[in-house]
């Protein structure tokens, strides 16, 4: 479970198989609905510790694969292409997996659940519908089997891409099971859902035309963080504070990546039940700057501006965001007469940021960071958001 004192209580990232079945529980409960029973043990997560089972299940996986063909899907699942190299270990693709889940568990003590299928989607559904309640944690669908496999799936938001509100939208066209959604009129269904539709018509016939080895250019749309804060704040010293550090945080992350940005974004949210004499719940504005920077002061200076120029004085703060924007590559520096050539703080923040990687986020800190209503040192130990925990346990 997530350690969210800042939410009112944590999130269930994950729950054992014993956990749901014996308890109701599922994932994203929260703490508050857990059932009290002392049989139930909750654990705090440990980000640094999965990251490394990760990479060490993937360098495994990578033995059976070319590089072009392993993909990692998230945290714990990776997608592998075994087409063109199964046949190297067996003449039987099922062996080959038997063999896989065979080295993982006794190089890491870890089981795995494999879906197979002829391509990502038939594996994923294969993965999450079948292979979790298989003895040997092996599902399959393939072409031949979508009617025997997907069509009689009843409950839609056991398949990917289906959450509640979509399986409610689907009800209300009619469609309550994988069958019904195969045999739907397609041309309907695209009139009601978009090309949403499309692509569900396309998962209840199995049909998946994903290439794997296609890569895909993204333009960098812009860097930033956001944190939703412990308790509400209504000092400015401590609202701005934090926005400081949040800035710092996108500033260096843009100079680990040789960019820099000629706009800075700034949202604002207030507390549950706060609205401003607008009945806004909160704000968010940006603004241009005329010369592109990924200077911290510089930044920062621009998102006091944003947040002085729009808080009322008056609505709490729970959540913060900061984002830069308008993002080029950082080729030179602009000079100016009125600078003093003699120093660059872009130099200095450098090097600070090279003693933050070799020694820790908190081996150098702004001493503001101590003072009351700074995060920085409490949220340093964070990974995606979560504990890290000890990647040596």
């Amino acid at each position: 479970m997530s350690e969210a004192a800042n939410t009112g209580g944590g999130l269930v990232m994950a729950a054992s198989p014993t956990a749901k079945r014996d308890f109701h529980v599922r994932n994203v409960f929260r703490q508050r609905n857990l059932p009290r029973d002392g049989r139930i043990i909750v654990v705090p997560p440990r980000m640094n510790l999965y990251i490394n089972k990760n990479l060490a299940v993937n360098q495994i996986f990578a033995e059976y694969v070319g590089p072009k063909d392993l993909l990692p899907y998230s945290i714990d699942e990776s997608i592998l292409n075994i087409t063109n190299t199964w046949h190297l270990f067996s003449n039987n693709i099922l062996d080959v997996i038997r063999q896989i889940q065979h080295e993982v568990k006794s190089k890491l003590a870890l089981i795995t659940t494999v879906g197979v299928g002829n391509n990502p989607l038939q594996a994923k559904l294969a993965l999450d519908i079948y292979a979790k309640h298989n003895r040997e944690f092996v599902g399959v669908i393939t072409n031949h089997t979508v009617e025997q496999k997907i069509w009689p799936i009843k409950n839609l938001t056991d398949v990917w891409g289906i959450n509640q509100r979509m399986q409610a939208r689907l009800n209300h066209l009619g469609i309550y099971s994988m069958y019904q959604l195969a045999h739907c009129d397609p041309f309907e269904l695209h009139a009601a859902l978009g090309v949403i539709g499309d692509q569900l018509y396309a998962t209840a016939w199995g049909i998946d035309r994903t290439d794997l080895h296609s890569t895909i250019l993204r333009r960098s749309r812009g860097v930033g963080n956001s944190q939703v804060l412990p308790r509400d704040y209504n000092d400015i010293n401590e609202i701005e504070l934090v926005i400081k550090e949040i800035g710092a945080q996108v500033a260096s992350r843009l100079r680990a990546q040789g960019k820099q940005a000629a706009g800075i974004y700034l949202s604002i949210g207030y507390s549950i039940g706060v609205t401003d004499a607008d009945g806004n719940t909160g704000f968010a504005h940006s603004l241009k700057l005329s010369d592109a920077t990924a200077e911290t002061q510089a930044i920062n200076q621009q998102l006091i501006y944003l947040f002085e120029k729009y808080w009322d004085g008056h609505a709490t703060v729970r959540e913060i965001g900061v984002s830069c924007t308008r993002l080029v590559d950082r080729f030179g520096e602009q000079l100016s007469i009125f600078n003093d050539s003699n120093y660059n703080p872009f130099h200095l923040e450098e090097t600070m940021d090279i003693i933050r990687r070799r020694f820790g986020k908190t081996s150098i800190l702004r001493a503001s960071s101590l003072q009351r209503g700074g995060t920085f040192i409490a949220r340093s130990g964070l990974v995606g958001g979560h504990n890290g925990g000890n990647s040596l346990e």
